[in-house]
């Protein structure tokens, strides 16, 4: 370990290895104690006593940094049943820790609101107008996927939602309920509850319940969310900003690898979400009914609230004189009747009144500021106050009758597939996949130029064909109905040339998304987008968009939309590549790209793919963000949530408003801010990245793809199989089968890695190029003042900080070719300990963490309860993995896999 000559803390408060002790949260020692106290009464004095006996020799251990073989855990007293419980009893603690972080809400960094964002851009002279201009050009989505790493059932999530909200009255002293029950009685009854909850899945999850537990956060957080936040903003900026910030999804709409996505799936996500969107609406104008008592006997009713509500077909005498009641009851009875159109039922409380469906989210809007316009008049705007109608209307802008934007996304090898099949059967080319890229490219081009579709009605396509094409006909279905807002994009993995663009906009016009007019012009109600994904892929992205935007109809089609979105992939380029080449890949593709669409006059757009692990992207988004190359934001991002982030992040309305507005205040600061490192600066910088990656990714290569034997050491040394056979997801594990790492899905791939806690995606050749790299001088100064090469090492801090070699090696025993396993193992071991050494002398600290001091809390309240869950899965694994069939085996690693994800937090 390095030392600093001036170590910031008191010796006395150091543990034997030299690190601090750390400070326990307050609610996580209450929430923890009555744990313990359920456990004891519902699982038994005997299984408490197990319990504290394991965790108290865990902390122990670790306080003195004793090694993990010179410790008895009390494990082995532990019989099936036993072990089942304790399992579920640790996991049950991190979760309530998790629950009593979160309601700290996300981390303050400077700047991380959108007042604090507005004081710094004017101390450096931006301008209001600049603000203004900026925000009304802008776009910032989060974008949930269902990628399976969230492996906790709905049900726990449910009741640690309902501890969060009776702290929440905790906190405000209240001694009871609103049903009378005490505070304290209420929490110690629903971990009872979670006590007592079935914490694994029976049946794997389908696609309608992964879309049905994405509209339950959407519904019951985002709803409340956005509104809320443009109604801080409003006054925090002094104008009313458009609405910026929007909701997408991929869920239901994102068949890459997942064969049970289809148009049938796509339907029910469009229909479902629109659903809670308009029960939403019917709810605050039911509300907003039972309040406005407003009579024209008492006062001047402005004419056109008077029109409304003559048109409303509310006849009632009792609110004859109650015109804004009536006009309401007009605006509900519209709305049900929206309801009952596009989704295809009842809601709960449809409304008696004949009255036509709202064609568009803008007539209802437009509704809605007739009252607001109204209740402005008189009285100095008092009833207009208050901002609930104002939010609602926000809503409107912000949901429309979709609640989120579905994205479309499918692999390029598919559409090749499809495209071939169709021109084949039209006569127009019979061996489409043969062709060069040029040829490609001017056949395609070809085909764009008229309307006429390729396929027919009589022609029996195949499976895979017929599937693609129904999806594409349901998308344009659910333009008809709802809006094109509903779909608006369609993503294409591994992009690698123009013709991949070129084959979904003739997928397109098979449903009449894509047109050309009498002149020759294009249109299109979705905007295809590329999503380069590998290190090779990310190099090519500069010159895939500029022979892109060469092609005239391609151009015009961005110029009418006045943007082009870019997907860039971190998952994939690190599983490619590993971390740093990853993240300097990403970097340098951004970069790249912007003089291309600055010199094809297109504003650029783009769609970040994060995952929660680092080795996915993951990590602070307000950092991240920042570290964009200058230049790139221009005041529109997307980025995607998954997993188990998006309960951390979003799991509450409070935590929605916080990371929400941290998403906004980076992306202001990074599209405004002047780049404050000077050129040359930067480019010493980005040349010694040059050779860090060079250095990095020949480290990572070199083991994960160009050693024979390690495909085999990843597949017994982790859980992979074990995690392969979780019911967490709808999606395969793999893109093929065979077993190649090429075709292993990222998530997996990092998840696995986390659960034998090598983490080794999140830093694996980093430590060989600090290594190797001379000037140490150098990297200290990039540590210091470049923001991307700080977030670089900070993520992978994180990570360091959650690995544990001691652990690893457990895993590593699981190899059945021993020096095999002694081998590369002793490869990563070593690599680790170089990342560490390099990181602490890069950034001058004695340990992971040091300066950090709430992070280094977190995780080190969480690795004595960690430890032990990995003993038991090794063990378990042994047993399963040796042929011993008891589904108490299965179950024990099953639950241990979930214990340790929930445990870890950004593990996927």
């Amino acid at each position: 370990m390095t030392k600093n000559s001036n170590p910031p803390h008191d010796t006395a408060s150091l543990n034997e290895d030299g690190r601090p002790q750390i400070s326990q949260n307050p609610d996580i020692r209450y929430l923890g104690k009555m744990l313990g106290d359920v456990i004891r009464a519902y699982g038994g004095e005997k299984l408490y006593r197990q319990t504290e006996y394991i965790r108290s020799s865990s902390v122990d251990r670790r306080r003195k940094g004793s090694s993990v073989e010179d410790v008895d855990h009390g494990l082995g007293a532990l019989s099936l049943d036993d072990t089942l419980d304790f399992t579920r009893g640790f996991m049950l603690f991190s979760i309530l820790a998790n629950l009593a972080e979160d309601r700290q809400g996300v981390a303050k960094e400077k700047g991380a609101s959108v007042a604090e964002a507005l004081e710094i851009l004017r101390a450096n002279g931006v301008s209001e107008d600049e603000v203004n201009k900026t925000l009304g050009n802008s776009l910032i989505a989060p974008v949930l996927t269902a990628h399976p790493t969230e492996v906790r059932r709905k049900s726990i999530i449910d009741h640690k939602s309902r501890i969060a909200e009776l702290m929440a009255m905790r906190d405000a002293g209240l001694a009871e309920t609103p049903s009378g029950d005490t505070i304290e009685n209420a929490i110690f009854r629903q971990i009872a509850l979670l006590w007592q909850t079935r914490p694994l899945r029976r049946e794997k999850l389908r696609v309608t319940d992964e879309i049905d537990n994405a509209r339950s956060s959407m519904e019951q957080v985002f709803l409340t969310a956005l509104p809320k936040l443009y109604a801080r903003w409003e006054n925090d900026l002094g104008f009313r900003p458009t609405s910026f910030l929007r909701l997408g999804s991929w869920i239901g709409g994102d068949r890459d690898g997942n064969p049970f996505v289809g148009a049938d799936s796509l339907q029910y996500a469009i229909s479902r979400n629109g659903a809670s969107a308009l029960r939403y609406y019917m709810d605050f104008i039911h509300h907003l009914g039972s309040e406005l008592s407003i009579s024209s006997e008492q006062t001047d009713i402005p004419q056109e609230v008077l029109d409304l509500a003559e048109n409303s077909g509310d006849n009632a005498t009792s609110r004859a004189d109650e015109p804004y009641r009536r006009a309401l009851s007009g605006i509900y009875a519209r709305i049900s009747a929206t309801y009952i159109d596009l989704v295809g039922e009842s809601p709960p409380r449809p409304s008696t009144i004949k009255a036509p469906k709202y064609d568009a989210p803008e007539d209802l809007r437009a509704d809605l500021v007739i009252i607001a316009s109204g209740l402005r008049q008189g009285g100095e705007g008092a009833l207009a106050s208050g901002g609930a109608l104002g939010r609602m209307i926000r809503a409107v802008e912000t949901f429309g009758f979709h609640l989120a934007t579905l994205d479309l996304r499918q692999n390029s090898d598919v559409h090749e597939e499809l495209v071939a099949e169709l021109l084949n059967i039209a006569g127009v080319e019979k061996d489409y996949k043969s062709l060069d890229e040029d040829a490609r490219v001017k056949l395609l081009l070809n085909e764009l130029s008229n309307n006429r579709p390729l396929s027919d009605g009589w022609h029996e396509y195949s499976e895979k064909t017929s599937h693609e094409l129904a999806i594409i006909r349901a998308a344009a279905h659910a333009h008809a109905q709802f809006g094109p807002q509903c779909i608006t994009t369609y993503v294409i993995s591994q992009t690698q040339s123009v013709s991949d663009l070129l084959e979904v906009y003739l997928m397109l016009k098979e449903a009449g998304l894509y047109r050309v007019d009498s002149n020759g012009n294009a249109s299109a109600g979705i905007m295809v987008v590329p999503l380069f994904e590998t290190v090779g892929d990310l190099k090519n992205a500069p010159d895939t968009m500029t022979n892109f935007f060469a092609i005239e109809k391609m151009k015009h089609l961005a110029e009418v939309r006045g943007y082009q979105e870019v997907m860039i992939g971190y998952s994939d380029s690190n599983k490619d590549g590993g971390y740093l080449t990853s993240t300097w890949e990403l970097y340098e593709a951004s970069l790249a790209l912007a003089p291309v669409f600055k010199d094809a006059g297109i504003a650029m757009q783009l769609f970040h793919g994060r995952g929660g692990a680092v080795g996915r992207g993951g990590g602070s988004a307000f950092g991240a963000i920042q570290a964009q190359p200058h230049g790139t934001v221009q005041g529109r991002i997307r980025i995607t949530e998954q997993g188990e982030v998006i309960a951390a992040k979003y799991g509450s309305v409070d935590n929605a408003v916080a990371s929400l507005e941290t998403m906004t205040s980076a992306t202001m600061l990074a599209s405004l801010q002047e780049i404050k490192i000077s050129p040359a600066d930067l480019e010493k910088y980005s040349a010694a990245m040059t050779t860090l990656s060079a250095s990095a990714f020949h480290a990572y290569r070199d083991l994960v793809y160009n050693h024979d034997g390690f495909k085999d050491f990843f597949r017994q040394m982790t859980p992979i199989a074990e995690i392969s056979g979780l019911k967490i997801g709808s999606r395969p594990a793999s893109r093929k089968t065979g077993g190649r790492i090429q075709d292993l899905r990222a998530i997996p791939w990092v998840f696995s890695w986390a659960q034998a806690r090598v983490m080794l995606p999140g830093w694996y050749g980093v430590g060989q190029a600090l290594d190797e790299f001379e000037d140490k001088a150098l990297l200290k100064d990039m540590a210091q003042n470049w923001p991307f090469f700080e977030t670089i090492l900070s993520n992978m801090e994180m990570v360091l900080a959650k690995s544990d070699m001691r652990i690893a090696s457990h895993y590593s025993q699981l190899v059945e070719d021993k020096a095999l396993s002694s081998e590369l193992f002793g490869r990563i071991n070593d690599g680790w300990h170089k990342s560490r050494d390099g990181l602490l002398e890069a950034t001058g600290q004695n340990w992971l963490l040091e300066k950090n001091q709430s992070l280094f809390n977190s995780i080190e309240l969480r690795l004595p309860y960690i430890e032990p869950l990995n003993l038991l899965q090794v063990e378990l694994m042994k047993r399963h993995r040796s042929g011993e069939n008891d589904p108490k085996v299965r179950d024990g690693i099953s639950l241990t896999i979930n214990a340790i994800a929930t445990a870890l937090r950004n593990s996927g």
